[in-house]
């Protein structure tokens, strides 16, 4: 991702949208809307590439409710629209940002709205970690959404590797600490007159690992960073299925050869090991919700600690995730899929779940628990 967002490109956002205002410049980001008592509509789109956008079309703690009154903004209570009626709905907004091709899907509602979350094509390969959100309410009308508006950039090429031999990269990474990760391993082709090795066994005093079945493997691109920008690197995409899962899920692995995967510090090269780390900000990719506990989903690094932690407020509930790498540790740059749950005051009901950044965490989908080693969180 290079460059930065024009004024034109937001206005073609916002006009998608409905709303009105002039693009204007506050900070790193672009503005659009709120009006003067700051309840309208409201558009931020960050300046600088991938230009990450979020749309609120009700502000929060706007109401006029007095004494005990229930209210709602319009859209939020009800019956959901029907997919179609939310695709069609979302397709402005899509057309927008240059993703009307985009594969969809609407399956996900959150109480009485429905979210169209749409995977765009990139160079002719499906993407994935490149989604982009359309809530829309109850009545047929987009009430919020995220996603990014700035077109990637044609990198280097690189020579990449087979499905096969990605599977065996990713099985053969280190298993001797159990903070290596989280799904165990897959197999290409399940063997049923032997038991799978190593899946089956794990050394004396290691935990146990989890075995999943590929089902297939698309050649795409997977969200990454690359000289802490984010990119869109040649991926192998494994359908994977747990046993006791309802639906697959999507584990990613670099298809790009692993003598061009550097450490993910940016400051050495891929031999060297990480010193005095210091805590980043991670992006939490889905949640789940079971009585008062909230089982996030996020993406990361295979040496790192992570802690997870929830602030309930109001009809919100926000969750941060930081990981704090492992110091003076050689590290592969591989990307993982972990899961951990936190407990919170009370059930979760109708509240709204939110990133640190303030945009709305999606629903993960059925299926998409994985059996996870502990973490360190609080």
């Amino acid at each position: 991702m290079r460059g930065e967002v024009t004024k034109e490109a937001v206005a073609r956002l916002a006009k998608a949208l409905g709303v009105e205002g002039t693009p204007v410049v506050q900070g790193e980001a672009w503005k659009v809307g709120a009006g003067r008592d700051g309840a309208g509509p409201s558009l931020s789109v960050n300046r600088e590439a991938p230009g990450t956008w979020t749309f609120s079309r009700y502000a929060p703690g706007t109401d006029n409710c007095k004494g005990t009154d229930a209210c709602t903004a319009p859209g939020s209570g009800g019956t959901p629209v029907s997919e179609a009626a939310a695709k069609q709905a979302a397709a402005p907004v899509l057309k927008a940002v240059g993703q009307d091709d985009a594969k969809l899907d609407a399956s996900q509602v959150m109480g009485a709205q429905r979210v169209v979350n749409a995977a765009p094509e990139v160079g002719g390969l499906p993407t994935h970690g490149w989604t982009t959100g359309v809530t829309v309410g109850s009545d047929g009308e987009v009430v919020g959404g995220s996603g990014q508006l700035a077109a990637p950039v044609k990198g280097d090429t690189y020579p990449v590797v087979s499905a096969r031999k990605a599977l065996e990269l990713m099985n053969e990474r280190p298993k001797a600490d159990h903070r290596m990760g989280i799904g165990g391993c897959a197999s290409a082709v399940p063997h049923k007159d032997r038991l799978e090795q190593p899946c089956g066994s794990s050394p004396s005093g290691a935990p146990a690992q989890d075995t999943v079945t590929v089902e297939n493997a698309v050649f795409g691109l997977a969200a990454h960073f690359v000289d802490g920008r984010q990119a869109l690197v040649p991926s192998w995409l494994f359908e994977v299925t747990a046993p006791g899962a309802k639906d697959p899920f999507t584990v990613t692995y670099p298809a790009v050869d692993p003598k061009f995967l550097a450490s993910p510090t940016p400051s050495g090269p891929g031999d060297k090991p990480t010193s005095a780390p210091e805590p980043r900000d991670v992006k939490v990719d889905g949640y789940r919700a079971e009585g008062s506990e909230l089982t996030v989903t996020f993406g990361g690094g295979v040496c790192a600690d992570y802690d997870v932690k929830a602030s309930e407020r109001g009809d919100e509930v926000t969750v941060t995730v930081t990981s704090t790498p492992w110091p003076d540790k050689v590290c592969i740059m591989i990307a993982k899929q972990f899961q951990e749950t936190v407990r919170l005051d009370e059930p979760l009901g109708d509240r709204k779940v939110v990133g640190e950044d303030g945009k709305a965490v999606p629903l993960a989908k059925e299926g998409a628990r994985l059996p996870a080693p502990p973490t360190r969180s609080r």
